[in-house]
């Protein structure tokens, strides 16, 4: 894998880009932030070596390059999912890349379905923990020293001083937005009303297909990670309607201007 890595990484060299600072992988429906990024150079997923592509008609496959509130950032717009066929160590290939080309921080979003009564379709929701329960873990197999121990530590797998600084920007901008936990499932279908139900048993307030893999490897990388979902449907038992991916994308961009504002204040506020 260190070789694979490598080659990805030198390739992106090769095109002459600025050395990022902050990470950002934007999700479903949540690809307008990049509008808000001072771009210097575009690379296609295709073309980097050992990336996987993007197999979903709303995720763009590119990495952008460039200035988000004057701090240097690189883009994941559009993510893989497990769901797609990757394994998690092809899922996670990117953020291993993204570490390599010098990210000292990874901002993750999503869309996910609420389960806690208390959201609403378009919310935000910073998650401050999550459940796993994706059938593999990035980090099986022989561990890979270069990279990060064989046991990583996942008892803060979000970072609090983010978490912290994301509220108080919510709060001063009036942007209405929750902390709660993710759990992450497989997919690609949708949950049955007993999934749901045993999801808001085991403590999930938010349920979707990704993020925790990317967190995982951020984690043993000793990457520091903030991650916020967009709150697409509701999936407790008053609420359960049959869903509509438009409906889903509506509400993602609906909310994105928000979860935008939130992403962009917080990297400009670090040092």
């Amino acid at each position: 894998m260190i070789k694979k890595i490598q080659e990805a990484v030198d390739y992106v060299k090769s095109k002459g880009v600025p050395a990022p600072k902050y990470g950002i992988i934007l999700g479903t429906g949540l690809g307008g932030l990049v509008s808000d990024i001072e771009s210097s150079h575009v690379i296609n997923y295709e073309d980097i070596p050992h990336f996987p592509l993007s197999t979903i008609e709303f995720h763009s496959g590119k990495l952008i390059f460039g200035k988000l509130g004057g701090k240097s950032v690189v883009v994941m717009q559009g993510r893989f999912h497990h769901y797609e066929g990757y394994s998690m160590k092809e899922v996670t290939f990117p953020v291993r890349v993204l570490r390599m080309l010098g990210i000292e921080k990874l901002f993750i979003s999503n869309a996910a379905g609420g389960l806690n009564e208390e959201y609403k379709v378009s919310d935000l929701m910073i998650i401050n923990d999550h459940i796993n329960l994706m059938p593999e873990n990035p980090l099986t197999g022989k561990n890979i020293d270069q990279l990060g121990g064989r046991f990583p530590d996942m008892s803060e797998p979000y970072d609090q001083q983010l978490i912290r600084q994301a509220l108080k920007i919510a709060k001063d901008s009036n942007i209405r937005v929750h902390r709660g936990v993710y759990a992450s499932v497989t997919g690609p279908n949708l949950e049955t009303r007993a999934e749901y139900k045993y999801l808001k048993i085991i403590g999930a307030d938010a349920v979707g297909m990704s993020t925790v893999p990317e967190n995982i490897v951020a984690r043993h990388m000793d990457l520091p990670c903030f991650a916020i979902s967009v709150i697409t449907d509701l999936c407790y038992p008053s609420a359960i309607k049959k869903v509509v991916v438009e409906e889903i994308i509506a509400a993602a961009m609906k909310a994105e201007p928000n979860m935008t504002k939130i992403i962009k204040e917080l990297i400009t506020n670090q040092s």
